[in-house]
Parts: structure tokens; sequence; C-alpha cells
């Protein structure tokens, strides 16, 4: 008999900003997939933001600068919750 795997932590919240969790005995399978390119999206959109960051941040008006804070707020978000999943399915692994 197999040991029950720790439920995957979806890149995404639910209704009412809880978190999401995919419990499954198949790695591959479409939410699995959806979920591994929601993630690989989110720190790609955190690093392009990251970027623009470093750029603007000498020059950039105060409006400018605090819709740049609430994006990185975001990503920084989404950002943990990747290393998080990934952390437990690490765990998993051992």
């Amino acid at each position: 008999m197999t040991e029950p795997r720790e439920p995957r932590l979806l890149p995404w919240s639910g209704p009412e900003g809880k978190p999401c969790y995919l419990i499954t005995d198949d790695d591959g399978g479409p939410v699995s997939r959806l979920a591994d390119t929601t993630e690989s999206t989110q720190l790609s959109m955190g690093a392009e933001l990251l970027a623009h960051a470093h750029d603007l941040l000498a020059r950039a008006p105060h409006s400018e600068l605090r819709y740049l804070a609430e994006r990185l707020t975001e990503a920084l978000a989404d950002a943990l919750r990747v290393a998080e999943s990934r952390g437990r399915r690490l765990r998993g692994l051992n």
C-alpha cells in the first residue's frame, strides 16, 4: 500500500482568497499541467517586473512607483506560493 501524497498547493486562490489544493495520484494530469504552466508564467512575470522596477526606480513619478509597488507585491505573493508548493512536493520525495 502506497502512502498518500500531500495535496499540491495550486498557484491560484479560490473564492474568498483561500488557497486551492490538488489531490491526485497522477503528476501529469490536466490540472497539474495547468498549475505548472501558471507557476512558470507567474515567475516569468515577476522577473520581468523586477527588471522593469530596476529601470524605473531612479526616475519614476510617485504615482508610477505606487503602481509598481502594488504589482511587485502581487508578484512576490505568487512567487512565495510557488516556492511553498514546490517545497512541499520536494519534501514528499524524501
